[in-house]
């Protein structure tokens, strides 16, 4: 081994290393005395310990060497820490660097600065035990247990300059999605992107139980690393004395690796997939905490992974407490609270500390997409139905242009597990292609190394790769299967938290919002029958706090588009769109659409006939399927009850039925109230689980009117329209809706009711004898009329 330290660094970085290990206790235990200058009390110790120390001193180690290098070769870099709650590592490296009472005035860099970080580590009032939004350099969320690769490869995606350093934790590397990200690196472009350097830390425990990359044998965990593609190099010791030099020279060989790495493909362009260095460092769990706490194992077991003395009421933990503070020697470390001024040169200065690097703040970096006018898209619709299309592929046309409008700036990609083509986004692929740097044969279809369309068959990998792309200061859009997407329920969660709490830290500064498209929608999974049937992932997002997550159902190509354009300006949330992609009716033309969806729901006149007396009921549909059954059902009335007066109000931004006290989209009661009366019946028919729409409109006063057909959890493998009658959401159900709730329908609907039977049954029989729907209903059209099939060409003609 060259040891690239001499003595005199060797005992600085220590030195750095140990006022960070200092602080992080601190942060843990004390509530006052920060410099212990009095003898520790119990009164110094705050009343509830929370925290984790385990995995704390290793982050704190590699920061310091990572510190060492981004100052000798002016390196960019920015670090993702995988292990939980690594929160008091991060916080005191960023107040060691300065950062921390930059944007935080009121925690100085003195003994008073340094008792506010203390306090309020954990502390009501103060900041959570683990990495989140509030601490400077994050983009990733302590807890999170399985993404921290995809997030730092999403990150160094189209950032060629930057290194994004991800520390995995042993117990992090159970989980699947981690086991997943390491094939991030088939991705990774060397020749435009930045590199990750993944640092896997086996410190040997979990909460309670060893790990298992931890207890397998040294030559088989290399044999791992080396199939997933990556050149290990191992770290590995518990003597400060030999593991700093250790350190400084592998991670040096790892950075000048990848600069070379870097240079030669940027000179010579892309040849083949490199093996990009990471590193294996085994300390011990809770490195230099006590060894024993009351004759119990401390240091190197499971017990160090939280508070390593949770009861400080106990005989002598005070004392073995300010022993273990003393022995970081903060004397040595501190002059009145600020870390002594050779030991703050160690650290970058500006943008290069990575807890100011401007990438972990990626709205500041934000450049603006351009975007072609979402118009020039429209399908043209002479009447209402009177066109067929493919929401979905007009969407992805649009997106194509995004795509090549952007292509300069490398800002903008596609992400989708495998599914870009099957829900009609393929056009992009005429512009850029699906990234790709494993082997590729010659017959392989638009793969190439700077592709720009992110297609992995897992969705977590998907979810990941974008998040850290959009916390950067990127865009992105994601489409996958209405149905698979729960697989990323807690992912989602962990995003719409971060941006919730973002919104009230005023130097973190607005992103690109999440954007998902959900296609293959329950509705139209009638070929893949019951696994692929859940429409549920809007109901698990609407549990999210309002001012971030927002819903919309176009019912059209010309909604969809208009919906898409606005997604893709918003910052901040997280837009869900469903729409489908089968070939469909299409109802409004452009102009009407954009109002449509700028009002977010709205009484389509064309369809309803109670302009002048009022409805004697009211039919309300959200989503595309729910749509074309409820315009089929009033197609149905007008031949069965001409006299009957029929509202139809159409709902493209699902939260505008909430209240504007519980969504900044709810409209007030007095326009609710007008467009679906307190006292009419309200036929709702919804994409959705039922119960969805009762729970957004329980305060309204014409609530008891809603009666609401949705999917009920009853689906196969069968026809589109069994589907709906499956869940009773079909034309026939809704017309027997509206008999039995308009008062005095029904006394004069009995045949009506029984031609209603009569037809279900008849549907019944059809699709079991010939596989596929009745003619009648497989070619209903609105008022009767001729449909043409169109399909899209090029962006600027009709489609």
């Amino acid at each position: 081994m060259t040891n690239v330290l001499s003595d005199k660094e060797s005992a600085l970085i220590d030195a750095y290393w140990r006022a960070a290990n200092y602080l992080s206790v601190g942060q843990i235990y004390l509530f006052d005395n920060p410099l212990l200058k009095a003898p520790l009390e119990r009164r110094h110790v705050k009343p509830r310990l929370l925290g984790h120390w385990g995995t704390t001193p290793g982050l704190n180690f590699i920061y310091v060497h990572l510190n060492r290098l981004i100052k000798k070769y002016d390196l960019d870099m920015i670090y993702v820490t995988g292990p939980g709650h690594g929160g008091p590592a991060l916080v005191a490296n960023a107040y060691l660097e300065g950062t921390y009472s930059e944007v935080y005035p009121n925690v100085s860099q003195d003994e008073e600065g340094m008792k506010r970080l203390f306090t309020q580590f954990s502390f009501p009032g103060g900041i959570p035990s683990h990495v989140a939004p509030e601490t400077p350099g994050s983009i990733h969320e302590g807890g999170e247990l399985g993404y921290a690769m995809s997030h730092a490869h999403g990150a160094a995606f189209d950032n060629p300059n930057l290194i994004v350093a991800c520390v995995v934790g042993d117990g992090e590397a159970e989980t699947g999605p981690m086991a997943t990200s390491w094939h991030s690196n088939k991705f990774l472009n060397p020749v435009a992107d930045g590199a990750v350097l993944p640092i896997l830390h086996l410190n040997g425990y979990k909460i309670a139980n060893p790990t298992v990359l931890a207890r397998i044998p040294h030559d088989e965990l290399e044999a791992l690393f080396r199939g997933y593609g990556y050149d290990p190099r191992f770290v590995e010791g518990d003597d400060p004395n030999t593991m700093h030099p250790l350190m400084a020279e592998t991670l040096e060989k790892a950075v000048n690796d990848i600069r070379a790495i870097q240079a030669d493909a940027r000179a010579n362009g892309f040849s083949k997939r490199p093996k990009w260095p990471m590193i294996v460092m085994r300390t011990p769990k809770g490195w230099t905490c006590p060894k024993f706490i009351d004759g119990k194992r401390e240091e190197g077991y499971w017990r160090s992974h939280q508070v390593p003395m949770g009861d400080m009421d106990k005989p002598g933990h005070v004392g073995i407490l300010e022993d273990w503070m003393k022995s970081y020697r903060p004397e040595e470390l501190f002059e009145s609270g600020r870390l002594k001024a050779e030991l703050a040169a160690l650290a970058p200065s500006g943008v290069r500390r990575m807890s100011a690097n401007p990438h972990t703040n990626g709205g500041a970096l934000l450049r603006e997409l351009r975007l072609p006018d979402f118009r020039d898209y429209a399908v043209a619709v002479p009447s209402p139905g009177a066109a067929i299309a493919e929401a979905t592929r007009v969407m992805g046309t649009f997106l194509r242009d995004v795509m090549k409008l952007n292509l300069e700036f490398r800002n903008f990609r596609l992400f989708s597990p495998d599914e870009s083509n099957s829900n009609r986004w393929q056009d992009v692929l005429e512009v850029t292609k699906r990234a790709w740097v494993a082997e590729t044969l010659p017959y392989d279809d638009h793969l190439a190394p700077d592709g720009r369309i992110m297609e992995m068959l897992s969705e977590h990998q998907c979810q990941g790769w974008l998040e850290g792309y959009l916390l950067t200061g990127r865009h992105g859009f994601f489409s996958c299967y209405e149905a698979f997407i729960h697989i990323i329920d807690s992912m989602f969660n962990q995003h719409a938290k971060w941006l919730k709490v973002c919104k009230d830290i005023e130097w973190r500064r607005p992103i690109s919002s999440l954007n998902y498209l959900l296609s293959s929608l329950v509705w139209r999974q009638d070929h893949n029958g019951f696994s692929h049937q859940d429409p549920g992932f809007i109901d698990h997002v609407i549990n999210k706090k309002a001012e971030v997550v927002r819903v919309y159902l176009p019912p059209d190509a010309n909604c969809l588009l208009s919906v898409t354009d606005h997604c893709l300006r918003s910052r901040n949330c997280v837009n869900v769109v469903v729409a489908g992609k089968q070939p469909s009716p299409q109802w409004l033309d452009m102009d009407q659409a954009i109002k449509h969806c700028t009002a977010g729901l709205g009484i389509w006149e064309w369809a309803s006939n109670d302009k002048e007396d009022g409805p004697d009921v009211v039919m309300a549909c959200c989503g595309d399927v729910p749509t074309i059954e409820t315009l089929a059902a009033v197609d149905l009335l007008r031949h069965y009850f001409p006299q009957l007066k029929v509202r139809v109000v159409n709902i493209v931004d699902l939260m505008r039925l909430q209240p504007p006290s519980e969504h900044p989209h709810g409209i007030p009661d007095r326009d609710f109230d007008a467009l679906f009366t307190v006292d009419k019946p309200i036929i709702f028919a919804f994409h959705g689980y039922p119960w969805l729409i009762h729970r957004l409109t329980y305060r309204r006063h014409g609530h008891d009117n809603i009666h609401v057909r949705g999917y009920k959890e009853e689906g196969t493998t069968t026809t589109p329209f069994d589907m709906c009658v499956l869940n009773d959401l079909d034309r026939f159900h809704l017309v027997n809706d509206v008999i039995d709730r308009v008062p005095g329908l029904a006394s004069h609907a009995a045949y009506v009711k029984q031609a209603i039977r009569d037809k279900l049954i008849e549907h019944k029989e059809y699709i079991r004898r010939v596989g596929d729907d009745l003619p009648e209903i497989k070619n209903w059209t609105w008022g009767g009329k001729t449909v043409a099939s169109q399909h899209s060409s090029t962006g600027g003609d009709n489609v």
